[in-house]
């Protein structure tokens, strides 16, 4: 069989996979020299007497969100195409393999990388909910794991949107994984993808699916009906914490699951306190939930703080190590995480500084290497947010907008605690000003 050797303007390089109604493959978007995903809508599909218009309706649901969900865990969609020739979607290519083998009793993960992917899938599935998005079809096969703990939900032909004026066609998504509103074919909320993701959760832990059955008859009784057993039923180093999550998370009555998708993370983020981390690095997951908890960054968005991950480098210091030396040059600008800095001049205390307090920033806003006007030291045990200056400057103009205007903030907060000070020390003085 001939390869084909181009799809519209896109240059094929290989074909990644075929299924009953598509073909993936990987090509090279000219024109940004970008590698690309195409998955192409098989003729025969469409053309199915039984099946053609749920396929051309799927197609046209995953077209539709071309442009619209744009998240660092959300496959991105950047183009569609249906016309007598070809029906297709070009898509961001990832480099990696889906959660499926890493479903399987034999290839399972550490407990906190679980955590920390499923951390990652409930704040793009949050993104995509409030976008009026919902998935239907969250399974290990539609999230891909890229790199060491990076992750990318795609497969949204079987989104329902809230821009849809037509009815959602029933039916949709894999029967193990659907909550029991979606195998009653009732009206669906992200309650259901809160559900899905909570089969996923359980399968990564244990290796298997919290219903078992030989058909999918038995397997839609037993949502329905059955209750989920405990993860660390089948896995005992499951924490009774994370036991509770999953349990919460397949609720059959939506008034008993999380009612929020931050609910859900914020307690996935909880039970890391409780587990033995065996890795050294702070995992991405509990990072995120420090940066939103800091008064810094109260105004950026979730998309904003991972791309703010992506340029931070985190540090833990003991106490009384020098971070910053009266003199020297600095292209960095830090963020307290924990812990507290004392800052000095010339030996002499200017200023205590605690978790959520920044210091250093014009080494950014200088726009060149500035040379330090004082020491900082650590008073205790520190985590310390370190961004370097270029980094910053290479980012995206809406995380530039954003750090401008926090360090704005702190501008002004210090330029009024500087005149009070100066006040206090007139009144000493007995000097009165106008």
């Amino acid at each position: 069989m001939t390869m084909i050797k181009k799809i519209g303007k896109y240059e094929i390089v290989r074909e990644l996979g075929k299924g009953a109604t598509s073909c993936v493959y990987e090509a090279i978007d000219p024109f940004v020299s970008r590698r690309v995903a195409i998955k192409v809508v098989l003729a025969e599909a469409l053309g199915d007497k039984d099946h053609g218009n749920r396929y051309r309706k799927l197609f046209l649901t995953e077209a539709s969100l071309a442009g619209k969900l744009s998240h660092p865990h959300i496959v991105s969609i950047y183009d569609a195409v249906a016309d007598d020739e070809a029906s297709y979607i070009v898509m961001e290519y990832v480099d990696g393999t889906t959660l499926e083998k890493y479903s399987r009793p034999d290839h399972l993960l550490p407990v906190n990388k679980v955590i920390e992917i499923i951390f990652k899938c409930t704040k793009a599935l949050d993104f995509a909910a409030r976008q009026g998005v919902i998935h239907r079809d969250i399974k290990p096969a539609n999230i891909m794991l890229t790199g060491e703990n990076d992750i990318k939900i795609t497969d949204f032909g079987a989104a329902q949107t809230s821009a849809t004026e037509t009815t959602q066609i029933t039916g949709i998504g894999s029967p193990a994984y659907m909550s029991p509103e979606q195998v009653r074919e009732q009206p669906l909320s992200h309650q259901t993808d809160i559900f899905s993701l909570g089969v996923v959760l359980y399968q990564m832990l244990t290796g298997k699916l919290p219903f078992l059955a030989t058909n999918n008859y038995s397997m839609i009784y037993q949502i329905i009906n059955a209750p989920a057993p405990r993860p660390s039923d089948s896995r005992p180093d499951i924490p009774p914490q994370l036991d509770a999550i999953v349990l919460r998370a397949l609720q059959k009555n939506t008034a008993g699951r999380y009612q929020s998708w931050e609910e859900f993370s914020r307690e996935l983020v909880a039970v890391f306190g409780n587990l033995q981390k065996p890795e050294k690095n702070i995992p991405d997951s509990e990072k995120f939930n420090v940066l939103r908890q800091i008064t810094f960054f109260k105004n950026f968005a979730d998309v904003e703080l991972w791309e703010v991950l992506r340029i931070t480098a985190w540090h833990k210091f003991p106490v009384n190590h020098v971070v910053i030396k009266e003199g020297d040059l600095g292209k960095s600008f830090f963020t307290i995480a924990a812990g507290e800095v004392r800052v000095t001049k010339n030996t002499k205390l200017l200023n205590v500084l605690r978790a959520g307090d920044c210091f250093g920033e014009m080494a950014y806003l200088g726009k060149k290497q500035f040379q330090r006007s004082a020491s900082v030291v650590s008073s205790t045990d520190v985590t310390l947010i370190e961004i370097k200056a270029e980094a910053l400057a290479n980012a995206s103009e809406i995380v530039r907008h954003q750090f401008n205007g926090a360090f704005l903030e702190i501008l002004v907060d210090r330029l009024s605690m500087a005149n009070t000070r100066l006040s206090q020390l007139l009144a000493d003085k007995n000097i009165s000003v106008f």
